[in-house]
């Protein structure tokens, strides 16, 4: 393994692209990232639940938002509005929707996540 390795987001090694969503997968040794794009309208439950199946988001989320707005419900009820420049990490079981009219760019960092998000 190389001490130091780098790759540029614009050239992934995979990208899924469910309803309203671009996810951009980068590979690392031991490590992959992913870059998030969720459209204006986008909601987990309507565009991403179709390819993945379930009642809720399954997946651990560890990231960064970069830039738009979005509201997450847990199954235990909590929620949060979660805003660019913020960091957030979420358990698996909760629906999420980008508020607003921009889009939301994150970014990924729970290799697991980033390996298998809307992937059916």
């Amino acid at each position: 393994m190389p001490a130091i390795e780098h790759r540029d987001m614009s050239a992934p090694d995979e990208v899924r692209t469910p309803d309203k969503t671009t996810l951009e997968v980068v590979s690392l040794a031991g490590a992959s990232v992913a870059r998030l794009t969720l459209q204006p309208g986008w909601r987990w439950s309507e565009c991403v639940r179709p390819v993945v199946g379930g009642q809720s988001c399954q997946a651990a989320h560890l990231g960064y938002l970069v830039s738009g707005r979005m509201h997450v419900v847990a199954d235990d009820g909590t929620e949060a509005d979660l805003a660019g420049g913020e960091s957030y990490r979420l358990e698996p079981g909760h629906d999420a929707w980008v508020v607003g009219d921009d889009p939301v760019v994150g970014l990924e960092f729970e290799t697991k996540t980033a390996e298998t998000y809307a992937r059916g």
